[in-house]
């Protein structure tokens, strides 16, 4: 039924020349080592990719419809592996994205049905990105979202949109309060763009009076500045209510930032660095843990990164990446060689086509 409703006319209507349908997929298979002890085929702390030690896994799988035309479109992605398994919606956890939008102008388009998040310095799918690991903000960020997309392209150098959403992280709604986003972009010519994404909302029970509005705001810029050298930078800046640990009644914040440096050697290999930051004092995001100073506090870590990425051809690539994540001194959440620990290693190594 839904081949017959894209392809065929109805009611007179005639089928669009221009439409087109597109089917693509895309794979990532990992070999990884970590050297916190979490125990032989089990998740690491922070699992996006690459999330199991010493194991070879299947980051993802996945296959994308993309129907285009004038007037209508729709995208459904459908995937599998640790990645989704870890890090994705436990509900409708096979579904990445589902929408179908519907075009009221040439430059204003409305759609609805489950999305791949607006926000973020770095996107999900490390073919995406220039590291392969995510960076400690982009886990806690939103992965997800649903509701509905109004977008505005008034040129090729600027976009617009709003979203009204069933929450943070949230396919189905869990409380009767909905959700608003911004995205605004902008194109630096055709070597870069400057963007700002927000996320206003409150995902406090029904049952619960004291509200809780969280407002997350990224600001996002990459810039080529030649050939070989590109530079990505992203600030997050998150606000709730009624949150501190200190006042109950006050604000609490989340601050954090990204710079990731890629150098292309020429078509086939590369190097890239990562260094990232990220102060949750509050734990409204990560949680709160007792430190060994006997503190109640939330996460707070710096980290780096750096890999060679290998190219056989246009859509793969071989990446063998290190990190180092370091959290405050007192907060020893990891475990290595039966001791707690402030320190984390990681080692991976990535393969992924996509078609």
């Amino acid at each position: 039924m839904l081949f017959f409703i894209l392809f065929e006319p109805s009611y007179g209507q005639k089928a669009d020349s221009a439409s087109k349908l597109k089917i693509s997929g895309y794979v990532d298979a990992y070999y990884a080592r970590y050297s916190d002890s979490v125990g032989q085929g089990n998740y690491q702390k922070f699992p996006a990719a690459s999330p199991r030690s010493n194991s070879f896994g299947l980051n993802v799988a996945q296959i994308t419809e993309q129907y285009t035309s004038a007037k209508i479109r729709s995208t459904a992605t459908l995937h599998f592996g640790d990645l989704p398994n870890a890090s994705w919606s436990p509900i409708y956890n096979y579904i990445q994205e589902a929408n179908v939008g519907f075009s009221l102008s040439s430059k204003f388009w409305i759609d609805a049905g489950f999305f791949k998040t607006h926000i973020g310095t770095e996107a999900l799918l490390p073919k995406d990105n220039i590291a392969s690991s995510a960076s400690i903000i982009t886990f806690y960020e939103p992965w997800w979202q649903s509701g509905v997309k109004f977008s505005y392209t008034p040129s090729d150098k600027f976009q617009a949109a709003i979203f009204l959403e069933n929450g943070y992280n949230e396919f189905v709604a869990t409380n009767r309060k909905k959700a608003i986003g911004l995205l605004f972009t902008y194109a630096l010519g055709d070597k870069g763009s400057i963007g700002y994404y927000n996320l206003i909302g409150d995902g406090t029970p029904d049952n619960i009076k004291t509200p809780h509005l969280r407002f997350l705001n990224n600001l996002v810029f990459n810039y080529q500045f030649c050939k070989k050298f590109k530079a990505v930078v992203g600030v997050d800046f998150i606000s709730q209510q009624n949150s501190s640990l200190a006042d109950s009644t006050k604000n609490a914040y989340v601050y954090s930032s990204i710079l990731t440096l890629n150098y292309i050697f020429n078509p086939i290999w590369g190097i890239y660095c990562r260094a990232e930051t990220f102060n949750d004092a509050d734990g409204f995001l990560t949680g709160t843990i007792i430190d060994s100073k006997n503190k109640v506090t939330g996460y707070k870590l710096t980290g780096i990164t750096l890999g060679i990425e290998y190219k056989p051809t246009e859509n793969s690539y071989i990446r063998l990446e290190g990190r180092t994540l370091q959290m405050d001194a007192a907060q020893k959440i990891f475990r290595t060689s039966g001791a707690f620990t402030s320190q984390r290693g990681e080692v991976m190594i990535n393969m992924g086509i996509w078609f």
